[in-house]
């Protein structure tokens, strides 16, 4: 039996581990993983509160946002200076490469930095597109309520938005919060009704009504891939045996968040698991809203075909709550050939 799937998902995203030095530093990935040139590269230190760090090679290197913060994009030149072909080069910025310094760096791929103009939309787009990941990087700028080209030639199922010249929050629509809702990626307030997107994408486009007309946005933008991605939601049971979620893949990197009032984006990946390295549960824990630095606990396993949840926590379990989650793959469950993958 044939299967449809992505079987090296090491191809298009990679999870690299690195300390600092305060000095310049090439991060070269690991040998055999991750070895593409990244377009979009997300940093967080690991051992100190400092802010996350969002770099992509559209925007242009040095070029940041914050997933903490509402803060406009800032050009910081000690930041990612170059996008390699097996990594990134860092300046001295104390936030990305203080010496000494524990770091995560999660990376994807997505056209090798080529654009092109995308005329679908009721305004022109600059795309960079990997269809066979199903991940865009769009930019543009805004006429007030209007569509945007995504270049993906299916519908997203979720995609990330924040302005890059105003002090906006950042805005995640997504399949299972519908669409006419948002939730804000730097907050953790629930998810409400929003004319942000306002209706659901289709394959060349999605909607959005952002504040100003003047201003500049990026988005990015997810298309689920068999053995790759997933982005989905389950109802949590208040149980310390918590929900399974089918993924179709075992993962490599989660984030999760409940859509109710308090809640923090929790983020968890297989290079960073502090406690128990070589199998369950994940422990090493980050918060894209929040400057904190790791915190230990023992909430999920990571399984051969999608991820168990393992605590009573509202964060990840509260009883009746939707917890949207995006998921990318360490190994599909089952690859072309029928070659199932185990758990850790």
């Amino acid at each position: 039996m044939a299967y449809t799937t992505i079987d090296d998902p090491s191809a298009y995203f990679h999870t690299q581990l690195y300390t600092g030095t305060g000095s310049e530093l090439s991060v070269t990935n690991n040998a055999n993983a991750g070895d593409f040139k990244p377009d979009w590269i997300w940093i967080k230190q690991r051992n100190a509160s400092t802010d996350h760090g969002m770099f992509d090679s559209t925007r242009g290197v040095t070029k940041n946002l914050k997933t903490n913060k509402t803060d406009t994009e800032s050009t910081e030149v000690q930041s990612v200076k170059t996008f390699n072909t097996d990594g990134f080069t860092l300046g001295t910025s104390g936030d990305y490469n203080g010496s000494s310094d524990t770091h995560v760096a999660w990376q994807w791929k997505a056209n090798g930095g080529t654009t092109s103009t995308d005329t679908n939309g009721a305004v022109d787009s600059t795309v960079q597109a990997n269809t066979t990941a199903g991940f865009s990087i769009v930019t543009w700028t805004s006429a007030g309520s209007t569509n945007v080209g995504h270049g993906l030639g299916v519908a997203p199922n979720l995609i990330i938005i924040k302005a890059r010249n105003a002090a906006e929050n950042w805005l995640v629509g997504s399949d299972e919060i519908v669409w006419t809702k948002r939730i804000r990626l730097n907050l953790t307030d629930a998810s409400a009704n929003s004319s942000a997107f306002g209706q659901a994408p289709t394959s060349s486009i999605f909607y959005c009504s952002p504040a100003n007309a003047s201003y500049n946005y990026v988005a990015y933008c997810f298309a689920e891939k068999q053995g790759y991605s997933k982005f989905g939601s389950y109802t949590g049971n208040g149980n310390a045996d918590g929900p399974f979620v089918y993924t179709g893949f075992k993962p490599a990197w989660l984030m999760l968040r409940n859509t109710v009032d308090g809640e923090d984006w929790l983020i968890w990946d297989v290079k960073r698991d502090i406690a128990n390295s070589t199998g369950n549960p994940m422990t090493g824990r980050l918060k894209a809203n929040d400057t904190i630095a790791e915190v230990n606990g023992n909430d999920i396993d990571f399984l051969s075909n999608g991820f168990k949840i393992r605590t009573d926590s509202g964060y990840a379990n509260g009883n009746g709550n939707t917890i949207i989650y995006m998921a990318f793959a360490e190994h599909p469950f089952v690859s072309s050939k029928g070659a199932p993958t185990t758990a850790r």
